[in-house]
């Protein structure tokens, strides 16, 4: 019989919940198509609905009055969009946008709320999560303010490629401008020296990735001190199952003693 968390495979923050806790989930998530540039809401909007994407990814940003603006972080199939809907204030901090198109599941923001209340193992996986997705966002503001743009222009693009399971990006140079805060002649000039170092391959809003490794020897720290505090996430939802497991193994051994 297919598990409950493996319908949710693709998001591994559903993924990584008991499947009593994913069963409860399941009737309030819907499975929703994601288009390039969609807003998923608004900074100082109430959130409505959270989203877990499994192929999309989202940029959350945050907008100045003079309509200047910077990506703070990027959303994938690791997290969710929307974890203010969860920590006592509705209204959103940031734009969410969809910067690459897929699909997610959906879910409404009361029902969420609902759903925690009942599930302090649902609550607990959620805030790690948010202090995952928290550094990240310091470590972007840092990031942007601290170091020269072709080491922002590697992690920007290491921490989209991280979130796709191919090596290929649509992004014009204006919006990658938009998204670090920049002016596209600095992207422009960034691209071109990635470009002759073979790191990647321009034209015409399509990027092409060919050496992952020279990216990120060229990024600055903050790549790193973002994907570790991912990693650290993933591995303990890992260490969570393994000891859940093992707490079974002295029953399985008393049950095969008593039968021989």
């Amino acid at each position: 019989m297919t598990s409950m968390t493996s319908r949710f495979e693709g998001n591994h923050l559903l993924t990584a919940l008991a499947s009593a806790v994913a069963s409860l989930l399941e009737p309030d998530l819907e499975w929703v198509e994601l288009q390039a540039g969609d807003l998923l809401h608004q900074a100082g909007a109430e959130v409505r609905h959270v989203y877990f994407p499994v192929t999309g990814t989202i940029s959350l940003v945050s907008s100045l009055e003079d309509g200047s603006s910077s990506e703070v972080a990027v959303v994938g199939n690791e997290g969710m969009v929307g974890v203010c809907a969860f920590m006592g204030d509705t209204s959103a901090l940031c734009d969410a946008v969809v910067q690459r198109p897929g699909h997610a599941f959906r879910m409404g923001t009361q029902a969420l709320l609902h759903h925690t209340r009942r599930s302090p193992e649902l609550m607990q996986q959620l805030l790690a999560y948010t202090q995952a997705l928290f550094t990240h966002m310091a470590q972007s503001s840092a990031c942007n303010r601290h170091h020269a743009l072709d080491q922002q222009l590697c992690r920007w693009l290491l921490q989209h490629l991280d979130r796709q399971d191919n090596t290929d990006m649509l992004a014009t140079q204006e919006r990658i401008a938009s998204l670090l805060g920049v002016r596209r002649e600095g992207v422009t000039s960034g691209a071109l020296k990635l470009q002759k170092a073979g790191l990647i391959e321009y034209h015409r809003g399509h990027i092409h990735i060919l050496d992952r490794d020279g990216l990120e020897a060229r990024s600055c720290e903050c790549y790193g001190v973002v994907r570790r505090a991912y990693d650290k996430l993933s591995f303990a939802h890992m260490e969570s199952h393994a000891m859940a497991r093992n707490a079974t193994a002295p029953l399985v051994v008393k049950r095969s003693l008593q039968s021989a």
